[in-house]
């Protein structure tokens, strides 16, 4: 780090990189290489510029408020000076930008964890504080004598992206303050906002009728060894009840299917060991609770459970669903419960974050050469030529379909990485 100049940082050149995942990782560095990629009128320049940084051409680079500077080599050795400007906030810009960010705890502390919350970055883009890039915003200087986008500043702004991954502080240096201003900033703010939120609850509680004063906690104690201890947990019983026999001397009514009750009764008990597990099972306060399944999913789910046709037959008129779809359906429930249903019959449109999340992982999940082509349609992406689509979960997981006799079919469990779930599923 440059001493002299608090608003200066230097970061040493990186060596030489093999050939394999992109330059960004993060949803924010992806974001800075669409405002290069997206601006440069020659393609090919900047293609050529990638090669440059992945061969290590990019010396030191120094960043600065409104600008980055570095040396680049050409093949041959020749260097080149490059810059690339960025516009600096006003001061009230940064106002609004700092009042967003500490007006949510979790805001602060992802940016002290280097990470940029897109929420933060699309509030501060609604009052008018545009924090990433956009296409023109990063004004290219090169000494080669390109008047656009040229090879070397293709390579420096690639090799920021790096940095960007590692420190999003640096894009706020290069909107005009350092990390530290910033931290101090957010710190004051934040001290302000709570002493008046503070102030306010005084106020309220001063109007307010005293309230009981409680038991001093001494007291709590002290009669908490007199009670008895806790009985312990229940073991698991080995497997699940078994209902009481309907078979009775008095005849069943009409409409009461004895066999649909029966089928009822045994998948109760069923679902009842299954939450004792559940509960018996180490870190379970610690989970969060399941949502509760809805009429259509606890149909789906009785009938994966279902063997008798007569029931499922009933249990797909009630869910409106043909036989064919609830079978469907019931194969999306074998691979990933509510959430793989939800990726077979949801047909939703993803939000401005949820899609800046899904495009960096997509990006981050092949080299740029082994790339599949993928057409996007709402939450949906298929791969060209193939027979395969990935369907982006509610939850951020990703789940392969397949296409067969004419429909999309689920074809796995969901994973985490869309190359991972794609890959998991053979082209047919």
């Amino acid at each position: 780090m440059n001493t002299r100049d608090p608003y200066e940082k230097t970061f040493p050149a990186v060596p030489a990189a093999t050939r394999g995942r992109g330059f960004a990782h993060t949803w924010w560095g992806h974001a800075w290489l669409r405002a290069l990629e997206d601006s440069a009128l020659d393609g090919t320049q900047v293609k050529q510029g990638r090669r440059y940084a992945r061969s290590g051409a990019v010396g030191a680079v120094s960043v600065r408020p409104g600008g980055l500077t570095a040396v680049v080599r050409d093949p041959d050795g020749t260097a080149h000076r490059t810059d690339v400007l960025i516009q600096e906030f006003t001061e009230a810009e940064w106002d609004r930008l700092l009042d967003l960010a500490a007006a949510e705890a979790g805001h602060i502390a992802a940016l002290l964890d280097r990470e940029v919350p897109p929420e933060l970055a699309e509030d501060a883009a609604a009052a008018g504080v545009e924090l990433l890039p956009g296409i023109g915003d990063l004004d290219p200087r090169c000494d080669c004598g390109e008047w656009d986008h040229c090879p070397h500043t293709a390579a420096l702004c690639y090799q920021v992206a790096r940095l960007l991954d590692q420190d999003p502080f640096v894009l706020l240096l290069l909107r005009g303050r350092g990390e530290r201003e910033v931290v101090a900033e957010l710190a004051e703010r934040s001290a302000a906002e709570a002493d008046a939120a503070s102030e306010a609850g005084a106020d309220a509680d001063a109007r307010q009728t005293p309230a009981d004063e409680g038991i001093p906690a001494a007291e709590v104690f002290a009669a908490g060894a007199l009670l008895p201890a806790l009985p312990p947990l229940p073991e698991l019983p080995p497997v699940p009840g078994q209902p009481p026999t309907l078979d009775t001397e008095t005849g069943a009514e009409p409409e009461l299917d004895v066999d649909a009750v029966g089928f009822l009764a045994q998948a109760a008990a069923a679902e009842a060991r299954r939450r004792l597990a559940e509960a018996l099972a180490p870190g379970h306060a610690d989970r969060a609770p399941a949502a509760p399944l809805t009429l259509s999913e606890d149909a789906v789910r009785l009938t994966a459970e279902a063997g008798d046709f007569r029931v499922r037959s009933r249990l797909a008129a009630a869910t409106g669903r043909s036989r064919a779809e609830l079978e469907l359906a019931v194969r999306a429930w074998g691979f990933g419960a509510a959430p793989g249903l939800a990726a077979l019959e949801d047909d939703r449109t993803p939000d401005r974050s949820e899609l800046s999340r899904a495009r960096a992982a997509l990006a981050a999940a092949w080299a740029d050469e082994e790339a599949p082509v993928l057409r996007r349609v709402r939450a949906r992406w298929t791969q060209e030529g193939t027979g395969r689509q990935l369907r982006l979960g509610r939850d951020g997981r990703w789940w392969p379909f397949r296409r067969e006799g004419g429909q999309w079919v689920p074809s796995g469990p969901s994973a985490a990485d869309p190359g991972s779930a794609l890959e998991a599923d053979p082209a047919p």
